[in-house]
């Protein structure tokens, strides 16, 4: 507990660190928001489209698709939140020779790596994810149980875990090629492939590669489906959390094998 409690007060500070560098450029703040906003209404206004010419899409109505977008947006702006901006600075850490001080301190170098920036302005636009999941719901007339809300905040954790992981791996190409920012946004950018059913695509290489190997479709078709009450067994949810566990295992392991690979700035 003690430890918990100090890895605690350190992403505190880190967190006020964070917001107070972002409030001095208060203008660049609130554009990236009304950005970020722009961008989720066209894809809202695209299904509305969509839908303005057929009644369901692979057994899903609208308003379950403009939960599903919800359920994604929650997930991809809290990604965002947490992990990205610094897994995609790992690479001028190493560049720079900074992360030769990081490897100094008296805390796991990985918690400092993957933490040390938080993305205040992306929390509000997860927050009209979730202004979005209830819209939703009060349209399919359906409230889910206490017992729903817990299950949909695990899988949201375990999807996170697994991008997390995933994005985590690839930063760490950084090691042997410097610069791994494009591999990492690239990565980011397939989260437009999860904002849409997965019984929408074929049965085939496609659909199964991003449903397990990239599960894109897997982490924001799980909490939409179980908030929906069309999630008819509990196995996309055990698989759901038994991927994010070993995707985190699996990164632990190449971070491990990457930092004996690491040669430090002053070397």
């Amino acid at each position: 507990m003690k430890t918990l409690r100090r890895y605690a007060q350190v992403y505190g500070a880190l967190m006020r660190y964070s917001v107070i560098h972002e409030m001095q450029f208060k203008v660049n703040f609130l554009l990236w928001i009304v950005v970020e906003c722009l961008w989720f209404g066209l894809q809202l206004a695209y299904m509305a489209v969509l839908y303005g010419h057929t009644e369901s899409i692979a057994g899903w109505t609208r308003w379950q698709v403009v939960l599903l977008l919800g359920c994604n947006q929650v997930v991809q702006q809290l990604f965002h939140v947490f992990f990205v901006t610094n897994l995609s600075n790992l690479s001028e850490l190493i560049r720079r020779g900074t992360l030769d001080l990081l490897i100094l301190q008296p805390m796991n170098l990985r918690f400092l790596v993957s933490v040390k920036k938080f993305e205040i302005g992306n929390v509000a636009n997860a927050g009209l994810g979730l202004v979005v999941i209830g819209w939703a719901l009060a349209k399919l007339g359906q409230w889910p149980s206490a017992l729903e809300w817990l299950g949909f905040v695990v899988v949201c954790c375990a999807g996170l875990l697994i991008h997390y992981s995933l994005c985590f791996m690839l930063a760490c190409v950084a090691f042997w090629t410097v610069r791994a920012q494009g591999i990492l946004w690239g990565y980011y950018n397939l989260f437009n492939i999860a904002r849409l059913p997965a019984e929408a695509f074929p049965r085939g290489l496609y659909r199964t590669f991003f449903t397990w190997v990239l599960p894109m479709l897997l982490v924001s078709n799980v909490p939409a489906r179980l908030l929906a009450g069309t999630l008819t067994s509990p196995g996309p949810l055990v698989a759901l959390v038994g991927i994010a566990a070993a995707c985190f295992a699996a990164s632990e392991g190449v971070w491990r094998w990457s930092l004996r690979h690491y040669s430090s700035a002053s070397s």
